[in-house]
């Protein structure tokens, strides 16, 4: 991949050159300053939203939550692992409230647990529902628009949650739908 994207990079480079000589170089400029500046934005709210995270788990109330979900997720994964389903639960949560890396380290372990159990219903769904994206507030693309500069950059949460809503029906009922024809 890394050779992919550098020949592209020195294709529209040599393309840059022979079209703009004089602009190759403030172009470079000025594409790597609002490269920076973007991920400096972007690495304030992940610190933001992280700490947060951390918090909600340090409080217990990420462990109630988790209790909560239970049921209702151990029927949606149909598994008895109560330490995977709860790992999948605090991945759910995070990713539902938008909260960029933190999903991935519970999603991870609760991923290698049903795997491990040969439960590949259960490790199917926790992919199917970190595909589809389901989030409440999609913090990272409001970061993203606020730092480009949008006048609303909040204007996104109902289409996106909409959006988002149908994408993981769809996707649930596509899983049953094929688990149910396997079997």
């Amino acid at each position: 991949m890394n050779i992919l994207f550098a020949v592209v990079f020195l294709a529209a480079a040599a393309v840059f050159l022979v079209s703009d000589p004089n602009g190759f170089l403030t172009a470079m400029l000025t594409g790597g300053q609002r490269a920076a500046t973007l991920c400096l934005s972007l690495a304030a709210v992940y610190c933001v939203w992280l700490g947060f995270f951390n918090v909600l788990q340090q409080s217990g109330l990420a462990a109630r939550l988790s209790r909560r979900l239970y049921p209702a997720a151990r029927r949606l994964f149909r598994s008895d692992d109560r330490e995977a389903v709860s790992l999948a639960c605090q991945n759910i949560a995070a990713n539902m409230l938008g909260l960029p890396g933190a999903p991935t380290p519970p999603g991870a372990a609760a991923a290698h647990r049903f795997c491990a159990a040969k439960n590949d219903f259960a490790a199917d769904m926790l992919f199917v529902l970190n595909a589809t994206g389901l989030q409440l507030l999609p913090t990272t693309v409001i970061a993203i628009r606020s730092a480009a500069g949008s006048a609303a950059p909040a204007d996104i949460v109902l289409p996106t949650l909409l959006a988002a809503l149908t994408s993981t029906a769809v996707g649930v009922f596509l899983i049953v739908l094929t688990r149910r024809r396997r079997t």
